[in-house]
């Protein structure tokens, strides 16, 4: 596309257009306190990975206000030129937008754009000609054209307008302060139906704008925030323009602004081709030191997105970040709003770069395209760069799903802003969903398909819903997924598994059964991966589970003291029991202890008819009782462990007894 140009007077020096003064200042401020305070509440400081969609999906509901139809899709946006004047001491905005745009359906002589009614529209330009307009109800600008214009030839039209945003309470226009001196800041966030709170476009997840100039005059004291490469910064005596130009598709919500007196630096990500990305960080003058070092960890979490997908999509314009007054972060293409510099922040918020902007959700209800995309990337890195913390990522994700027995991925209630963010489903299951689809595919094809995804025409800088991720997924496998994203997806709930197992000679014999948490679901059909441990061997067998009461037979070619049901966390479900059956060569009663001697700790395995409460005691060589403990062990085979760091080295006696049995054994502390 190329880009259109206006003459530099139109471009740079809109502002001369305007006379209607601003509001009285001290009005504004009135008005404003309340939301200002209350916003400054919300603020903090410090993240971890179950913060990010807690404060997002409570911020998002704050926004929130019913939604109608929005503008009627008969035309495409081929690009929009931006002209704001912004003083963030003032909570207004005076601005014109010329869109030029192709009629896609016939009898085209009305057009529409979503804004909010409460807009001054000082005129409204086609051609040098003043057009007529309605304010419809719902927030719909509609303009009337002269004549009816032909489908598919480039026009344009010009809306200018001004005025105080409505007010949210937490997002689309905010004017508040930051640090001890409370600085004025205004910044913009739009998501999910915010864009027509501060300027005329269409909001609705149908036509991404294909190039975009944002110009953005504001008191010399202060800096612009935007989305693409900053094109020009002119300075004047008392104002300063702000240039910003990004030639790639953007959705509505995706355009955003923020201004006051940023503290400017860059971090840069090395490309294989001895180029590099800048990441361009807009921060609080008292925030710098901090910044500095959160920044700093993008270098490496592009990178590792970068070998996991596909180069990251806007690398010839920029990444960045630009701090703001909400508490979360919000991923406006190019420049990410964050609140701190948090890893897990930074993470979430730099994948949707790709999961979310460049490949956007193409209704609400496929949320989780960007949602669940950016939490599963968060965790990736977790996996990548904290694997010490890997198994807490998922046991978290785990907990916060199966905390309630119903939910599906699949957003139900696209008029609650609470529902599509709900961050146990949109994030934390749509993240999971990732993860066991992963497991099912195997790494390979899985970050094989997502490139695929990535790439793919028409969903490549597009929207897309989840069917057409299905499709990319079942082409790059070859396998069918329906059933998958049938369990997953669209129903609800998560299975318990209830697993039998005995060994007989070399071969174990597994049934395996479940329970769901919720009825939509008959059976989840997985594959099961259970491990066996023996004194010196393990081994992981994965058994291709489909339906209740499956049994199968495995060569395990060593004595099986015990066995973990999905030691790796691959598969979401919750209270599963896994037992083993008696082995008719073993004695009912017999107690297995190892390894002996032992440093630190003691393992022990049980055969027992029937669920026993053990007692476990350990007397040294004088007959003194050093350690007592009770354990319930199960019917057949189960085990348990004792903690003997606190014994000295030396010979002891552990005496195991029950109701119906006893038994004891020397052990060696070495």
């Amino acid at each position: 596309m190329i880009l259109l140009r206006e003459d530099f007077f139109c471009l740079y020096f809109p502002y001369l257009y305007w006379t209607i003064p601003f509001i009285m200042k001290s009005f504004l401020s009135i008005i404003s306190v309340f939301f200002i305070s209350l916003l400054n509440a919300q603020v903090d400081k410090t993240f971890n990975s179950s913060d990010i969609s807690a404060y997002e999906q409570k911020a998002h509901e704050g926004m929130f206000r019913a939604v109608e139809a929005g503008a009627v899709n008969n035309y495409d946006i081929n690009y929009h030129r931006c002209n704001w004047e912004i003083n963030p001491s003032i909570r207004y905005i005076r601005g014109n937008i010329t869109t030029y745009f192709n009629p896609t359906s016939s009898g085209f002589n009305k057009m529409q754009f979503d804004l909010d009614t409460i807009f001054t529209i000082d005129s409204i330009v086609y051609q040098n000609q003043n057009l007529s307009y309605n304010k419809l109800s719902g927030g719909i600008l509609e303009i009337d054209l002269p004549a009816i214009l032909p489908i598919g030839i480039q026009d344009s039209v010009t809306v200018y307008y001004q005025g105080i945003p409505p007010s949210t309470g937490f997002g689309s226009f905010i004017q508040t302060s930051h640090g001890a001196a409370s600085t004025p800041i205004i910044w913009t966030l739009s998501e999910p139906f915010g864009a027509k709170d501060w300027w005329p476009c269409k909001q609705d997840l149908n036509d991404k704008i294909d190039s975009l100039d944002i110009i953005i005059i504001t008191p010399s004291a202060y800096r612009a925030a935007s989305n693409g490469i900053l094109v020009s910064e002119i300075p004047g005596s008392t104002k300063t323009i702000y240039h910003w130009k990004t030639k790639y598709r953007i959705a509505a919500y995706l355009v955003a602004l923020a201004v006051t007196d940023y503290t400017v630096y860059s971090d840069y990500v090395p490309l294989s081709s001895n180029d590099s990305i800048e990441v361009l960080n807009y921060v609080y003058p008292e925030s710098i030191t901090d910044a500095q070092a959160g920044t700093a960890s993008i270098v490496d979490i592009i990178t590792f997105f970068d070998s996991l997908t596909i180069v990251y999509p806007f690398a010839d314009e920029k990444y960045g970040h630009a701090q703001f007054g909400w508490g979360g972060g919000m991923e406006h293409q190019t420049m990410s709003f964050v609140v701190s510099f948090s890893y897990s922040l930074l993470a979430h918020e730099c994948a949707h770069q790709w999961f979310g902007d460049y490949i956007t959700c193409g209704s609400w209800e496929d949320i989780w395209l960007n949602e669940g995309f950016a939490t599963y990337f968060e965790g990736l890195t977790v996996e990548r760069y904290f694997p010490q913390n890997w198994q807490n990522w998922k046991n978290d994700k785990i907990n916060s799903i199966t905390q309630h027995p119903g939910g599906s991925v699949l957003c139900d209630d696209t008029s609650s802003v609470g529902r599509i963010f709900d961050g146990r489903l949109s994030y934390n299951k749509g993240s999971y969903l990732l993860h066991m689809l992963r497991w099912k595919l195997g790494d390979s094809v899985f970050f094989t398909a997502l490139k695929n995804y990535l790439n793919t025409p028409g969903l490549s800088a597009n929207y897309a819903k989840t069917q057409d991720l299905i499709n990319v997924l079942q082409t790059t496998s070859g396998q069918n997924l329906s059933n998958f994203f049938d369990q997953w997806y669209y129903n609800q709930g998560y299975p318990s598994y209830q697993i039998m197992y005995g060994q007989n000679n070399g071969t174990v014999n597994v049934t395996i059964n479940q329970t769901q948490s919720n009825p939509s679901v008959t059976y989840f059909q997985m594959p099961v991966p259970i491990k066996f441990i023996g004194v010196t061997k393990d081994t992981t067998i994965v058994f291709d589970n489909t339906f209740q009461g499956q049994s199968f037979t495995a060569s395990v070619n060593f004595p099986i003291l015990y066995a973990h049901f999905d030691p790796e966390l691959h598969i979401l479900s919750r209270n599963n029991s896994i037992i083993g059956i008696l082995d008719p060569n073993l004695t009912p009663g017999k107690v297995e202890v190892y390894p002996n001697p032992a440093t630190d700790k003691l393992s022990l395995t049980f055969q027992l008819k029937d669920e026993t409460e053990l007692s476990l005691e350990v007397f040294d060589v004088k007959g003194k009782r050093v350690l007592n403990m009770k354990h319930t062990a199960i019917r057949g085979r189960s085990s348990a462990s004792i903690d003997i760091n606190s014994l000295s080295i030396g010979l002891y006696e552990l005496r195991i007894s029950a109701n119906d049995f006893s038994t004891t054994q020397k052990i060696i502390k070495k």
